[in-house]
């Protein structure tokens, strides 16, 4: 053998498979008797049907109608739905059951095919679970078939054949509860228009998880930076008069960024009126001057009138505007900011313009503040496009209006 070489390890022989237990593991199962007693609930009203009107006939007919009936109601398929779930119990094909109210008829006739069955398999089950266990009580004590008493002994030997109906009604139950969860799933489950809302409302929430994240990455951004470079500039200044203006922008930032945090943090609270109180472009002269105490030279140049822009169009435009003086403040420090907008009929144009010192690094291509950019305007169908020109980093932003209402 070589050395290297690792013996295998030995073979495990297989067990040999326990019939008789695997045949009774469905009786230590909670779920084969929940779903038992799912069956047997729907024969009260034929049972009350059966006294009052003394045919067993009539009354399943009256009962048959009655749940078609009952299908029509919007709310009666939440209620099959929750006694689903809890009876058949979660990983047996049930879990997929639908809870929600559906206005559409074919979801309502898929509901009253399922009561319909409900009440033919349940009735059937009752019946066997009455008739079975009495015939295998008759058949203990019966006596040999006359055709049958030239086989010994002449007298008990019919009893032998008793346990047969009982292996019957397990069999019964056991593959009625399996056949009715079955059948949940395909009559009770979410329709097609359902699942896509359901999607669709799971897509919203993730979107709207998106934009909180770059709501608190823009406007905690800023301010975090415009305070660190504020901070680091008056310890190099060393000069009273010039800290005491540093400490005022840096408390005016902090403050404007406890505003932004709240109503960030009012979106999760009450999205539609938080949502109207995010600041706009009407706003954005804080941002100006904040990057200009920071040591920026910010010149801004407005063609057209911006209170006359969408609300959305120009919140968004805000916080786009926001996180391009922070990218000029994190990667190129204190440089001269050209800022201009253009209001067009169709569309809004935004451009941010900055010098790039000669030691300063290169502006990343793809970080976390441009790709935000990027996905900020690609939500309203415009486009958002950033490079380095003629040894300036030029950012220019295209939001259409007719995507505002979007």
């Amino acid at each position: 053998m070589n050395a290297t070489s690792v013996p295998a390890p030995p073979r495990r022989l297989a067990r040999p498979a326990r019939a008789p237990l695997a045949l009774a593991r469905p009786l230590a199962r909670s779920v084969t008797w929940t779903r038992l007693l799912h069956l047997l609930i729907v024969n009260a009203l034929p049972a009350v049907l059966i006294i009052v009107m003394g045919g067993f006939g009539p009354a399943l007919l009256l009962t048959a109608a009655c749940l078609l009936l009952a299908g029509a109601v919007p709310g009666m398929r939440t209620v099959e739905g929750v006694q689903a779930r809890l009876l058949f119990a979660r990983g047996e094909g049930a879990g997929h059951v639908g809870e929600r109210v559906s206005a559409g008829w074919g979801d309502r006739l898929r509901l009253m095919v399922w009561l319909e069955a409900r009440l033919a398999v349940g009735c059937c089950v009752t019946l066997l679970c009455v008739w079975l266990p009495t015939l295998a009580e008759v058949s203990w004590g019966a006596e040999v078939p006359r055709a049958l008493r030239f086989l010994p002994p002449a007298r008990d030997w019919w009893a032998v054949l008793s346990p047969l109906p009982l292996l019957a009604l397990y069999g019964t139950v056991v593959g009625a509860g399996a056949l009715m969860a079955r059948l949940a799933v395909p009559l009770l489950g979410p329709s097609r228009a359902e699942r896509v809302a359901a999607l669709e409302a799971r897509t919203e929430e993730l979107l709207e998880r998106t934009r909180l994240a770059r709501e608190l990455h823009d406007s905690i951004g800023h301010a975090l930076t415009v305070a660190v470079l504020q901070a680091g500039a008056a310890r190099a200044a060393g000069d009273v008069a010039f800290t005491a203006r540093a400490l005022e922008a840096i408390e005016e930032t902090g403050r404007a960024a406890l505003e932004d945090l709240e109503r960030v943090l009012g979106v999760l609270r009450e999205p539609e009126s938080a949502a109207r109180r995010r600041p706009g472009l009407g706003q954005a002269e804080r941002l100006f001057s904040s990057a200009r105490g920071a040591g920026a030279e910010v010149t801004v140049r407005v063609d057209g009138d911006l209170g006359a822009l969408p609300g959305p169009v120009s919140r968004e435009a805000y916080r786009m505007t926001q996180e391009a003086l922070t990218n000029v403040l994190r990667h190129a420090g204190p440089v001269p900011v050209r800022v201009a907008f253009a209001v067009r009929a169709d569309a809004l144009t935004l451009e941010v313009v900055n010098s790039l010192p000669a030691d300063a690094p290169p502006f990343p291509g793809g970080g976390r503040g441009l790709r935000g950019l990027r996905e900020r305007a690609a939500v309203f169908g415009g486009t958002a496009t950033a490079g380095a020109r003629d040894g300036s980093w030029h950012l220019a932003v295209r939001l259409p209006l007719g995507g505002a209402a979007a």
